[in-house]
């Protein structure tokens, strides 16, 4: 018998794919279309989600017999609110250009739908562990379409990955580029992002719909 159950392990594996919260239920989009022109910072935030939404369902599940119902948002987001204070604690201490980079997006975790969705539909009626695996799943399906996105736009855009040089400059031989690449600046800009999430969103509902068409 393995560690997890089907049932469990189905929590992890449906964000991920069949119900991922960004392409299916199209939430977490601000900070999707925010950070992502560089891989890093969407890795960072894909990291700092993972960490705020693993621990918060955790938290809320444990207290989910003890918050007075009228009082239930309030508490749910001093719990995120304390996570992300944390993250941002440790970006600034650790990765400061990093923190500069990512400015007031780290702050609108608090705000983001994914997290509090979660802490509603998920933590307050399902005990501690399967709402932990809850919020890592929901945050690792976040977190593919934050780096696809962050993978692509930072590639094309500038050339790099990680910073370093992917793509060649353009070398011009007797007046022609013979080779290299030109960095594509649009690719950097907001609705670029939007027009990639957009496309993910396509193939990935397509291809649902093709299952389905299938079973």
């Amino acid at each position: 018998m393995g560690l997890l159950s089907k049932k469990d392990l189905k929590l992890i594996t449906d964000p991920l794919a069949d119900n991922n919260p960004i392409t299916i239920q199209v939430l977490g989009i601000c900070s999707a279309l925010a950070i992502t022109a560089e891989l890093k910072a969407s890795i960072v935030m894909s990291i700092a989600v993972l960490f705020v939404m693993g621990l918060g369902n955790l938290t809320i599940s444990l207290m989910r017999n003890i918050i007075p119902p009228k009082i239930r948002i309030i508490v749910q987001l001093i719990v995120v609110a304390t996570l992300v204070i944390i993250v941002d604690l440790v970006l600034k201490a650790f990765a400061y250009e990093l923190s500069k980079t990512l400015s007031v997006f780290v702050g609108l975790i608090i705000t983001n739908c994914i997290i509090m969705g979660r802490f509603e539909a998920f933590a307050l009626a399902n005990g501690p562990i399967r709402s932990f695996i809850d919020g890592v799943g929901n945050a690792l399906g976040y977190a593919v379409i934050l780096i696809i996105v962050g993978f692509f736009r930072e590639l094309l855009g500038s050339g790099t990955l990680l910073g370093f040089k992917v793509l060649g400059d353009p070398i011009e031989k007797t007046g022609v580029y013979a080779y290299g690449y030109e960095n594509n600046g649009f690719m950097l800009l907001a609705p670029m992002a939007l027009i990639t999430i957009g496309i993910i969103i396509w193939v990935q509902r397509s291809r649902n719909i093709a299952l389905i068409e299938h079973n």
